[in-house]
């Protein structure tokens, strides 16, 4: 159902922002038709012609279906960055992507070090596994009756297999399984891809729950703050169909809008940090300093190669399809490099470079960077500014080129001479620190990644305690990527949809 609430309607639960987490947590709730449930959504329940194709990704940034922030001007590469983030059902896995991975397990062990004592890999693993039915992967450590069907590439690119072999060729280990979390090496990672059609969270979650009379969906409808009445949070206010509405919770609000939304959600509503609230002209309901904070992201480049000649493939495939994790000389908590080798001659729109090709990427995958998200004003409808202090650290930086090197030298290897035309970005005139540092300034990508605004913990930077509830306020979750206190060493989304299965579990205890 798709209904507008009437004023000052009742449910059981709030959820706001129908991404992977609000879809997994809506559905989840709403199994139990004795609870009611209302999603709000900001963006359009209509899904964009480009969104079903793996390979075409990319034309849905800075499309409807994003919000269409920008960061501000980042230090490191004196440039804003665009800041994507899904804006429509299924968030952010709508438009991303679709690499399934979650990580190496070493790291996750600095959340638990950070205070989120039962939060590591092991905790997490029956939630990893609830999510998904994971083709051709080993039951024991993945799941296989899942609501997401994941899988590696069916026909992988032969760019792809070569980059595989060459390395083997240069001697890192071969994985049996990239995506599960145990290993180290290289691999075909999985995509959330079915039938050769992306399977975002709303396909595999909110549509089959959208019938449920409990269930209420609302979309285009922006929120402009929770409710918060002598400490506990009773509902929230939101514009739609022209519209002010209020709807009140008679048991929790959720906030499910990502690192970025949550975040500012949480500080117009006047929870987070109270001298920035107070210069911005909004009223302090709790003064909690870590909201906004911790901001991270993964910084990524890429080296571009034209092909020696066509490169076939199917059109129908993502085009990251296999994954390298590996330790350089600056890891501390395993894996801290993450190699993405790609069908296709992926860089930042800014270069030149080939308009056929492929690509091999390179990220420090667990960097120390941290940045953080405030308002630019005490009007919700102004975006909010955006910090990742990309490459802030000089370690991030370190790893960066190191991941450069690696990714020319398997790009340099035998088993990929057949199909390697010439390297075009970085180019041979990048040779030594100083032009790599500038490379890594011009080539810099976004991984929108973005995590840690509203960390797990007990400290008093931390946001939410161990069952996900806001510090001071009653009635109020967070349960998205704001809650991951550290970076893990992968794409986010696996383990995004892990934090939600268990968020369920915990809200409907």
């Amino acid at each position: 159902m798709d209904q507008t609430p009437e004023l000052s309607e009742e449910f059981d639960y709030i959820v706001i922002g129908a991404g992977t987490a609000g879809s997994v947590i809506a559905a989840r709730l709403s199994e139990n038709i004795d609870r009611s449930v209302l999603l709000v959504e900001a963006g359009s329940r209509e899904a964009l012609p480009e969104m079903p194709s793996p390979s075409a990704w990319p034309a849905l940034i800075g499309s409807t279906a994003d919000w269409g922030n920008m960061t501000v001007a980042q230090e490191f590469s004196a440039t804003a960055i665009p800041a994507p983030r899904g804006r429509t059902l299924g968030g952010s896995s709508s438009i991303n992507g679709m690499i399934f991975a979650r990580g190496h397990r070493a790291s996750y062990d600095p959340w638990v070090e950070q205070g989120a004592k039962g939060w590591s890999y092991d905790d997490l693993l029956p939630y990893f596994r609830r999510s998904e039915t994971a083709r051709g992967r080993n039951a024991e450590n993945r799941g296989f009756d899942g609501p997401l069907s994941v899988g590696p590439t069916a026909n992988p690119s032969p760019v792809v297999l070569a980059g595989l072999h060459a390395a083997t060729e240069l001697g890192f280990e071969t994985a049996r399984d990239i995506s599960g979390g145990l290993e180290s090496g290289f691999g075909l990672t999985d995509g959330n891809i079915e039938n050769d059609v992306r399977q975002s969270a709303a396909d595999a979650y909110l549509t089959p729950a959208m019938d449920r009379p409990n269930l209420r969906t609302v979309t285009d409808a922006h929120v402009r703050r929770v409710i918060v009445d002598d400490g506990v949070a009773t509902g929230i206010e939101f514009d739609c169909a022209g519209a002010s509405i209020v709807a009140r919770a008679t048991r929790e609000v959720i906030l499910t809008a990502g690192a970025i939304g949550s975040a500012h959600l949480l500080l117009v509503s006047g929870i987070g940090p109270a001298d920035h609230l107070r210069d911005v002209g909004v009223d302090v309901v709790v003064d909690l300093p870590g909201v906004g904070a911790n901001l991270h992201d993964h910084p990524m480049s890429t080296v571009v190669y034209s092909a020696a000649g066509d490169l076939p493939g199917n059109p129908d495939n993502m085009l990251g399809q296999a994954i390298g994790l590996i330790e350089t000389e600056h890891a501390t908590d395993g894996p801290d490099l993450q190699l993405l080798l790609i069908a296709a001659p992926y860089r930042t729109p800014s270069l030149s470079g080939p308009e056929t090709g492929y690509a091999i990427g390179f990220s420090a995958i667990t960097p120390m960077s941290r940045g953080h998200v405030r308002l630019a004003s005490s009007d919700s409808t102004v975006s909010p500014l955006i910090d990742p202090n990309y490459l802030g650290v000089e370690r991030d930086v370190d790893v960066m080129a190191a991941g450069l090197e690696i990714a020319r030298k398997i790009g340099d290897a035998d088993a990929l001479s057949p199909w390697r035309g010439t390297e075009m970005q970085p180019g041979p005139d990048v040779d030594d620190a100083a032009s790599v540092r500038d490379y890594l300034k011009r080539s810099l990508l976004v991984y929108f990644h973005y995590a840690g605004t509203a960390r797990i913990g007990t400290d008093d930077m931390a946001v939410v305690d161990l069952d996900l509830r806001v510090h001071g306020v009653e009635g109020l979750r967070v349960a998205d990527a704001s809650v991951m206190p550290t970076s893990i060493s992968a794409n986010t989304n696996a383990t995004v949809y892990a934090i939600a299965e268990r968020a369920a579990e915990l809200i409907a205890g």
